[in-house]
């Protein structure tokens, strides 16, 4: 059991997201009745607020404490990958989604074993420290509770597309001036850019979709997980009393236990005095 010695709100979150997994709904209710108990109510609340981490992110929280370096490459890679987007540089976009895809599989295969549910969910978890920076933040510090809501290949679907057209014909078929050639090509450059903006379009709708559907599994898992930590804080809370109405039961049973003892050697004494009267008469 944790003694919270210090009770400020980031030792309390740091040794919580340390800790063990399995005893986080216990600690930080601990925690938070031990900062009530101070007077801190404002405390006290915000320590109730902090949500259980899920297996997953529990999972990266400790590699960022053990080995922040894999973490902060990721971090770093989410960068560039966002400036190249910016910049439109489709060759560089594709070699540096290769390389996060690369590092993601390295990570993960580093972990200690885990089920296969949990380690999609951990290089989901990873894909989004790429992709969003106040996710790397909270991954760096150790402080994840869950998968981002966001898309993380929201922004890699250009390596997807044909670069844009630059607007001049090729120097050979300029040389060859043939213009029934250049049509030809010219349609079939505008077919391939039909193409791809299509397998685009279909690429950003999937994308979507799958961003939605993992929204709303997530609120799920939120509203269930807070409806456990409830349950499990009304069990605690239960067992308290049960074991405050057994000690009581307790002192109770000891002393009914002495009265019937005081009791039975009044009677046997007044019992005594009776006969030694009958005696004397």
């Amino acid at each position: 059991m944790v003694r919270w010695s210090t009770m400020d709100f980031d030792t309390v979150a740091g040794e919580l997201y340390g800790g063990d997994l399995a005893e986080f709904v216990s600690a930080r209710n601990a925690a938070a009745k031990a900062a009530k108990a101070e007077g801190d109510a404002e405390l006290a609340a915000k320590i109730r607020e902090l949500r259980k981490p899920t297996t997953a992110a529990a999972i990266v929280n400790r590699l960022a404490r053990e080995d922040a370096g894999p973490l902060r490459e990721l971090a770093e890679l989410g960068d560039e990958l966002r400036d190249a987007h910016t910049r439109l540089a489709g060759d560089e976009l594709r070699a540096l989604t290769r390389r996060r895809g690369e590092l993601v599989r390295r990570i993960s295969h580093e972990l200690p074993s885990m089920s296969d549910s949990v380690a999609r969910e951990v290089e989901a978890t990873l894909e989004a420290v790429a992709a969003d920076p106040d996710t790397a933040a909270l991954a760096l510090a150790g402080r994840l509770t869950s998968v981002a809501h966001q898309d993380t290949d929201q922004w890699f679907t250009l390596a997807a597309s044909v670069p844009p057209a630059t607007g001049k014909r090729p120097k050979k078929l300029v040389d060859k001036a043939e213009p029934a050639k250049p049509k030809r090509d010219h349609r079939r450059e505008e077919e391939e850019r039909a193409r791809a903006r299509a397998e685009r379009d279909r690429l950003r709708k999937e994308a979507a979709d799958r961003a939605k559907d993992r929204a709303v599994a997530e609120r799920d898992l939120v509203r269930t997980e807070r409806a456990a930590e409830q349950a499990t804080a009304r069990v605690e809370d239960l067992r308290e009393r049960l074991a405050e109405a057994e000690a009581r039961a307790e002192r109770a049973t000891a002393e009914f236990e002495q009265a019937k003892e005081t009791y039975e050697q009044a009677d046997a004494a007044a019992e005594e005095a009776r006969k030694a009267a009958d005696a004397a008469r």
